[in-house]
């Protein structure tokens, strides 16, 4: 029939899977649940980093452009989802709190000095929000690694299993047809190329989100360098 597609021995492919032992039939359904989570996954990291990385590239040009830091922070309200906006408004904090001290400390006898941890308070708040942002941004991606990694031995685990209970039929039948073993085997095939399907894009896409990752986290580590100076030169001096 023309809307079959044929395996081994005449059956369908639907007809083998259905036709598969418990072991078999388990493992195709562990790396279908592989398969469904990872591709899940890849879609929300799709969206989450694309939107990471356009709210950010919209906030460094509102940085740059802008000479008031208060109408920066304001300005970064509505990008809730860039990571460099975020460590923005880390470092702004921390800056308001050492500037109010350091106003308070105007006329005191010791005075302000950034010795004392000024710069590196700021410093610190940031790193900190740096690494709150990259666990966000990480958050998932181990499970595609995870799936890239495991998914072609489950498979192959399948696969052996099949295989083996086949050839068990086989000595148990008492004859050497291979038209006998055959549907056996190619049940078995099925797990391999599933886990293959399942692990295939997850590896590409975590390869590809690692990447995405990086060059976000140089460009916090570039604007934390970069605010550093500023805040440094103007408000810590």
């Amino acid at each position: 029939m023309l809307h079959q597609v044929s395996g081994a021995g005449g059956l369908g492919v639907v007809e083998l899977v259905l036709g598969t032992g418990p072991v078999v039939a388990a493992v195709l359904w562990l790396l279908v649940a592989f398969s469904v989570g990872s591709w899940g996954i890849i879609l929300y990291k799709l969206i989450q980093i694309s939107r990471a990385r356009r709210q950010s590239e919209r906030f460094i040009a509102i940085f740059w452009e802008s000479k008031n830091l208060a109408a920066i922070h304001t300005a970064s309200v509505g990008l809730k989802r860039s990571p460099v906006a975020q460590v923005f408004r880390a470092g702004y904090q921390e800056l308001l709190q050492l500037t109010r001290a350091k106003r308070q400390a105007v006329g005191a006898e010791s005075g302000f000095s950034t010795d004392l941890g000024g710069i590196a308070n700021v410093m610190r708040a940031m790193k900190r929000q740096e690494n709150v942002e990259l666990t966000k941004l990480e958050s998932g991606i181990t499970f595609l690694a995870t799936t890239g990694s495991t998914c072609p031995f489950i498979g192959l685990f399948g696969t052996v299993w099949g295989i083996m209970t086949a050839f068990l039929g086989l000595s148990a039948s008492h004859t050497s047809s291979i038209q006998a073993v055959a549907p056996g085997i190619a049940e078995a095939l099925i797990t391999t190329a599933v886990g293959l399907v399942a692990a295939i894009p997850a590896q590409m896409f975590y390869n590809y989100f690692i990447a995405r990752v990086r060059v976000l986290a140089t460009e916090m580590d570039n604007f934390t360098s970069e605010f550093l100076n500023i805040a440094e030169r103007h408000f810590l001096s």
